[in-house]
């Protein structure tokens, strides 16, 4: 689906992140993951071309994503929903209407099929009845639910999640995971997600890369449970093991 190949992730002259390799499959849920500040949102914006690299590529299928018009890069993007960490839903807007909007823009459809698209993907993330909410009238778990309904209004064949479960308790975190799992396994979506979230990286996540801000560029790849079973560096089972001493048996350095 996706291949990044010697990647290097800059604001000015200030590199944040370089020489990153990795692919993502179709299917996977791909977690991004590392220490505070080592670039893991901003490899996101990069992914979703809202940041341009200072070096590498970035490749949708057989396209590199800075190698065509703009105009070809807002069709590879429109493959791609995203949900941000705040839900992003606009507060003078209903539901309905902030589900509505992308498909309004990007769309021929008449009033009648996007009110039954919307429906449909509130439906699909537990929201049915929902509609004529405003944000601020519906839990912090039922925003993100709502964010990601609408990160799905164009069918999407790729979603990108940052930090899905910040701000939320740990069964409202925990409803969102399986939420993810049940979607990419009925709508055959692959999953691109920054998290720190260990319970969220070990139950839905098939494959991940590990970004390390001292080392500036990646310095594990693997499924979280090949990571943890594996590697010998440090610095992934620290952050693999936090709050879990029985993970750490678990962990390469006993092995």
């Amino acid at each position: 689906m996706i291949e990044v190949r010697d990647l290097t992730l800059a604001y000015g002259d200030f590199v944040i992140q370089k020489d990153l390799n990795f692919e993502v499959r179709r299917g996977d849920i791909f977690v991004i993951m590392g220490g505070s500040g080592c670039g893991k949102s901003t490899l996101l914006m990069h992914l979703i071309g809202l940041q341009k690299p200072l070096h590498g590529d970035i490749f949708y299928g057989n396209e590199r994503l800075w190698g065509v018009s703009s105009e070809q890069r807002e069709q590879l993007l429109r493959r791609a929903g995203v949900l941000f960490q705040s839900g992003a839903l606009l507060s003078s807007m209903t539901l309905a209407e902030n589900i509505a909007l992308p498909l309004r823009e990007f769309t021929e459809l008449s009033k009648k099929e996007i009110d039954q698209t919307v429906s449909y993907k509130l439906a699909l993330v537990g929201l049915s009845g929902f509609e004529n909410y405003y944000p601020s009238e519906i839990s912090g778990g039922m925003q993100k639910r709502a964010g990601l309904a609408r990160a799905m209004a164009l069918d999407p064949e790729i979603l990108y999640f940052d930090e899905p479960s910040a701000g939320l308790d740990p069964i409202s975190a925990q409803l969102l995971d399986e939420l993810i799992q049940s979607l990419r396994d009925s709508l055959g979506a692959t999953i691109i997600m920054v998290t720190h979230e260990l319970a969220s990286i070990f139950a839905i996540g098939t494959q991940s890369i590990f970004l390390d801000s001292e080392a500036k560029t990646a310095i594990a790849l693997g499924s979280p449970e090949e990571l943890l079973k594996t590697s010998h560096d440090p610095r992934v089972l620290k952050f693999l093991t936090r709050g879990h001493p029985e993970r750490a048996h678990r962990g390469g350095h006993h092995e």
